[in-house]
């Protein structure tokens, strides 16, 4: 054996096992505000898991989300949307109900009848997130000012009582969650956020309200985040720019809530 294959082979053996395995399904055909999340994602996570010690890989391929290819991962992770066969959703629910652990970003939960994602499976919209259908949004992308509501979860022990957040197009939901006793609502909208959006439609910029923005559900291993939409040079779409104009990963302590509820995810 040459030296330099035995010194690969050494450093191989040497490595350490990760403490646990993370796969993250996307798709990016659509929205770009979303696919500016994604490019910052697949950098970002992976940057993570070799600080923190923990394995990411990607896929998006969503027939992945069966039940051969899930048991060689702790955590799974969607970036930007749902699987839509009954096979990928099925695995999915039989995974998370056997002790999986999941979370989801923005685009993961929605929702609406009649759209190209309607809500046609209420296990995961009714009772996994809780929340039902979306029901509205702000527009455009903006920072909000965050509460945390439960100071004691893994995710957000050390956040503080409100930060601001990175920019993001926040969702209004069909069910009120503080309604659902398995729901924990670990952050919504502070007070201070109003008015929210900056329009130009009157109905998209909120005024007053609740708005839970990340929740985890008791019954399973999972964190949802409303984050996850970038702002875009939206006015000059049509030139094919598609400039971004925000980032979801550049704020510590979003940064913070995010690689918090991750390790919380996989740790046992």
């Amino acid at each position: 054996m040459s030296l330099l294959k035995a010194l690969s082979v050494a450093a191989l053996l040497c490595s350490p096992e990760p403490k646990f395995r993370v796969i993250a399904f996307f798709t990016g055909k659509q929205d770009q505000a979303h696919i500016s999340f994604l490019q910052e994602a697949h950098k970002w996570f992976p940057e993570q898991a070799a600080r923190y010690g923990f394995s990411y890989d990607t896929t998006s391929n969503w027939d992945n989300l069966n039940a051969e290819f899930l048991s060689r991962y702790q955590v799974v992770v969607f970036l930007d949307t749902r699987p839509e066969a009954p096979a990928q959703r099925a695995a999915f629910q039989k995974y998370m109900e056997g002790g999986g652990a999941w979370m989801g970003f923005h685009f993961a939960a929605f929702a609406l009848t009649p759209s190209a994602y309607p809500q046609n499976w209420d296990w995961y919209h009714d009772t996994f997130l809780g929340a039902g259908q979306y029901k509205s949004n702000t527009w455009r992308p903006t920072t909000a000012v965050l509460r945390v509501e439960d100071r004691k979860h893994p995710a957000t022990q050390h956040l503080p009582e409100t930060f601001t957040s990175s920019p993001s197009e926040w969702y209004r939901w069909e069910k009120d969650l503080r309604q659902n006793p398995d729901i924990d609502i670990l952050l919504s909208i502070d007070s201070t956020s109003f008015p929210l959006g900056t329009g130009p439609k009157p109905h998209e910029i909120w005024h007053s309200g609740y708005y839970p923005v990340v929740w985890t559900n008791r019954k399973y291993r999972m964190i949802y985040m409303n984050m996850g939409h970038n702002d875009i040079d939206y006015e000059h779409k049509f030139d094919l720019t598609n400039r971004t104009l925000s980032s979801t990963l550049n704020n510590p302590i979003q940064d913070r809530l995010i690689i918090d509820g991750l390790l919380w995810l996989g740790s046992r």
